[in-house]
């Protein structure tokens, strides 16, 4: 009891209503709120998602948290469109105190002179990494007042994280197998970098990504490519909800193919299907559960 008395003690005190509060963004804009937000309006489904995980309320958030996140939202909560085409009108209808924005996104981006115009606050956020997750996730606790929740992120998300590093780093294989990533679509087959969710997680975890050096694989993936750098992992990511037809076009353009199976991924059982709720979409507090699997693919005995 005398600990736990301790560690609320140490708890900042919530922002008062009056209260003033500055952060800088993504875009490296000093964002200054009035008061601690409480009408918030996410253009984001992980967004929305991040800012419950924070302890705070929505007003108004984009399709995509019920179609791709699954978000149980009661009936005061206004879906305003999609991700790519919010609509402006419904947002300030809403009377939002803070929209929160992808960095990442150029249709969030242009959208910039017209909230200004509106008056309307808003925050950019880039969520690529486990990092950057952690970032947001602690600028939207202060906001919230709820330091106790970061706390709880730290222990769900961070420390299960660096363990998984720390143990990856000692292992005899780490940073000596390579990996093709992988990215399909109902129309085709992209192979990715580490510049992206999926990527940071597999080059985190030792693997060596061929198509960091190997750039022309991002716009000419072709059989023989595959073939002549023979990775020892090949990892696919699907792109949409048509997971179905996306690996169709995978099997159209490069399983089918006789080739296909002369590679060393292929003949090991190294390719490697992700979750795209885990290596595509931003998985918010499941982040450790994404280098987890990774972990197990890789040096589980």
């Amino acid at each position: 009891m005398i600990l736990l008395l301790c560690l609320l003690l140490l708890l900042p005190l919530a922002i008062a209503r009056g209260e003033a509060f500055t952060f800088t963004d993504a875009l490296q804009r000093k964002v200054i709120l009035k008061k601690a937000p409480e009408r918030v309006v996410a253009f984001l489904g992980s967004f929305g998602e991040s800012w419950i995980l924070a302890g705070g309320d929505l007003v108004g958030v984009t399709e995509d948290a019920i179609s791709e996140r699954g978000l149980a939202l009661d009936g005061s909560v206004q879906l305003i469109g999609t991700t790519k085409k919010p609509n402006l009108e419904w947002t300030v209808a809403l009377s939002p105190d803070l929209v929160l924005l992808s960095a990442d996104l150029d249709a969030h981006l242009s959208l910039r002179p017209v909230m200004d115009a509106a008056g309307i606050p808003y925050a950019f956020f880039s969520v690529n990494t486990w990092q950057e997750y952690m970032d947001m996730m602690e600028i939207l606790c202060q906001l919230t007042g709820r330091r106790d929740l970061y706390a709880l992120q730290k222990t769900q998300v961070e420390a299960p994280i660096e363990g998984l590093l720390q143990s990856a780093r000692t292992h005899p294989l780490y940073g000596k197998q390579t990996v093709l990533l992988l990215r399909t679509y109902s129309t085709g087959v992209k192979a990715k970098g580490s510049d992206n969710l999926a990527g940071a997680i597999l080059r985190d975890m030792g693997l060596v990504n061929i198509a960091d050096s190997q750039e022309t694989l991002l716009e000419n993936l072709t059989m023989e490519a595959i073939l002549a750098l023979n990775p020892d992992y090949i990892m696919i990511t699907t792109m949409g909800s048509q997971v179905e037809a996306a690996m169709k076009a995978l099997d159209r353009e490069f399983a089918q193919n006789p080739a296909w199976q002369a590679l060393d991924a292929v003949k090991n059982n190294r390719v490697i299907h992700l979750d795209r709720t885990l290596f595509h979409l931003k998985p918010n507090a499941r982040w450790a559960e994404s280098y987890q699997i990774i972990g197990d693919v890789l040096y589980a005995p």
